[in-house]
Protein backbone atom coordinates (compact mmCIF):
# COMPACT_ATOMS: atom_id res chain seq x y z
CA UNK A 1 0.00 0.00 0.00
CA UNK A 2 1.44 3.39 -0.98
CA UNK A 3 2.18 6.41 1.12
CA UNK A 4 -0.83 8.50 2.03
CA UNK A 5 -3.31 5.66 1.74
CA UNK A 6 -5.39 4.11 4.46
CA UNK A 7 -6.62 0.60 5.08
CA UNK A 8 -9.51 -0.72 7.11
CA UNK A 9 -8.52 -3.84 9.00
CA UNK A 10 -10.91 -6.54 10.13
CA UNK A 11 -12.46 -7.22 6.76
CA UNK A 12 -13.46 -10.74 7.81
CA UNK A 13 -15.84 -9.44 10.48
CA UNK A 14 -17.06 -6.70 8.18
CA UNK A 15 -17.65 -9.18 5.38
CA UNK A 16 -19.61 -11.52 7.67
CA UNK A 17 -21.84 -8.70 8.90
CA UNK A 18 -22.35 -7.33 5.39
CA UNK A 19 -23.35 -10.73 4.00
CA UNK A 20 -26.27 -10.76 6.41
CA UNK A 21 -27.43 -7.20 5.72
CA UNK A 22 -26.42 -6.23 2.18
CA UNK A 23 -25.03 -7.53 -1.06
CA UNK A 24 -21.37 -7.21 -1.92
CA UNK A 25 -22.36 -5.10 -4.94
CA UNK A 26 -23.51 -2.42 -2.48
CA UNK A 27 -20.03 -2.42 -0.94
CA UNK A 28 -18.41 -2.10 -4.36
CA UNK A 29 -20.69 0.84 -5.13
CA UNK A 30 -19.73 2.58 -1.90
CA UNK A 31 -16.02 2.03 -2.55
CA UNK A 32 -16.28 3.31 -6.12
CA UNK A 33 -18.39 6.34 -5.17
CA UNK A 34 -16.11 7.35 -2.30
CA UNK A 35 -12.97 6.91 -4.42
CA UNK A 36 -14.47 9.10 -7.15
CA UNK A 37 -15.48 11.75 -4.61
CA UNK A 38 -12.00 11.69 -3.07
CA UNK A 39 -10.38 12.10 -6.48
CA UNK A 40 -12.62 15.05 -7.37
CA UNK A 41 -12.03 16.72 -3.99
CA UNK A 42 -8.24 16.34 -4.29
CA UNK A 43 -8.35 17.90 -7.75
CA UNK A 44 -10.50 20.76 -6.44
CA UNK A 45 -8.20 21.30 -3.44
CA UNK A 46 -5.10 21.30 -5.65
CA UNK A 47 -6.58 24.18 -7.66
CA UNK A 48 -7.07 26.17 -4.45
CA UNK A 49 -3.71 25.40 -2.82
CA UNK A 50 -1.35 25.38 -5.80
CA UNK A 51 -1.46 28.99 -6.95
CA UNK A 52 2.01 29.42 -8.42
CA UNK A 53 5.39 30.43 -7.05
CA UNK A 54 8.20 32.93 -7.35
CA UNK A 55 11.48 32.08 -9.07
CA UNK A 56 13.70 35.01 -8.23
CA UNK A 57 11.76 38.10 -9.25
CA UNK A 58 9.52 36.29 -11.72
CA UNK A 59 6.14 34.75 -10.78
CA UNK A 60 5.49 31.35 -12.37
CA UNK A 61 1.83 30.44 -12.91
CA UNK A 62 0.70 26.87 -12.15
CA UNK A 63 0.49 24.52 -15.13
CA UNK A 64 -2.19 22.19 -13.75
CA UNK A 65 -0.02 19.09 -14.19
CA UNK A 66 -0.58 17.97 -10.60
CA UNK A 67 -4.37 18.31 -10.92
CA UNK A 68 -4.35 16.30 -14.14
CA UNK A 69 -2.18 13.62 -12.54
CA UNK A 70 -4.67 12.94 -9.73
CA UNK A 71 -6.51 9.86 -10.94
CA UNK A 72 -8.44 6.97 -9.48
CA UNK A 73 -7.86 3.25 -9.95
CA UNK A 74 -10.04 0.38 -8.79
CA UNK A 75 -8.54 -2.99 -7.84
CA UNK A 76 -9.28 -6.17 -5.90
CA UNK A 77 -12.38 -6.83 -8.00
CA UNK A 78 -13.87 -3.44 -7.06
CA UNK A 79 -13.27 -3.72 -3.32
CA UNK A 80 -10.26 -1.35 -3.29
CA UNK A 81 -9.96 2.14 -4.68
CA UNK A 82 -6.75 4.13 -5.09
CA UNK A 83 -6.51 7.85 -5.71
CA UNK A 84 -3.64 10.32 -5.67
CA UNK A 85 -1.20 12.41 -7.67
CA UNK A 86 1.21 10.70 -10.06
CA UNK A 87 3.73 13.50 -10.58
CA UNK A 88 7.13 12.71 -9.11
CA UNK A 89 7.33 16.05 -7.29
CA UNK A 90 3.93 15.72 -5.56
CA UNK A 91 5.42 14.58 -2.21
CA UNK A 92 7.44 17.82 -2.08
CA UNK A 93 4.27 19.86 -2.62
CA UNK A 94 2.37 17.92 0.05
CA UNK A 95 5.07 17.85 2.73
CA UNK A 96 7.14 20.90 1.77
CA UNK A 97 10.90 21.26 1.87
CA UNK A 98 13.27 23.40 3.85
CA UNK A 99 12.94 26.03 1.10
CA UNK A 100 9.21 25.67 0.41
CA UNK A 101 6.15 25.64 2.66
CA UNK A 102 3.85 22.65 2.35
CA UNK A 103 0.83 22.94 0.11
CA UNK A 104 -1.19 19.98 1.29
CA UNK A 105 -3.99 19.15 -1.11
CA UNK A 106 -3.93 15.47 -0.14
CA UNK A 107 -4.65 14.96 3.58
CA UNK A 108 -7.59 17.37 4.19
CA UNK A 109 -9.80 15.72 1.51
CA UNK A 110 -8.63 12.27 2.66
CA UNK A 111 -9.66 12.95 6.26
CA UNK A 112 -13.11 14.18 5.22
CA UNK A 113 -13.70 11.30 2.83
CA UNK A 114 -12.51 8.72 5.36
CA UNK A 115 -15.26 9.80 7.77
CA UNK A 116 -17.88 9.68 5.01
CA UNK A 117 -16.68 6.25 3.89
CA UNK A 118 -16.95 4.84 7.41
CA UNK A 119 -20.43 6.29 7.88
CA UNK A 120 -21.56 4.85 4.52
CA UNK A 121 -20.33 1.38 5.52
CA UNK A 122 -21.92 1.65 8.97
CA UNK A 123 -25.23 2.71 7.38
CA UNK A 124 -25.01 -0.33 5.10
CA UNK A 125 -24.45 -2.68 8.05
CA UNK A 126 -27.54 -1.49 9.96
Amino acid sequence: MGKGSFKINGLAGLSKKLKKNASMDDVKTIVKTNTAELTAEMQRESQIVLTGHWEGKKFVKPTGATKRSITMHMSNNGFAGHSGPKTEYAPYLIRGTRYMVKRDFFLPPLRKQKQKFRSDLERLMQ
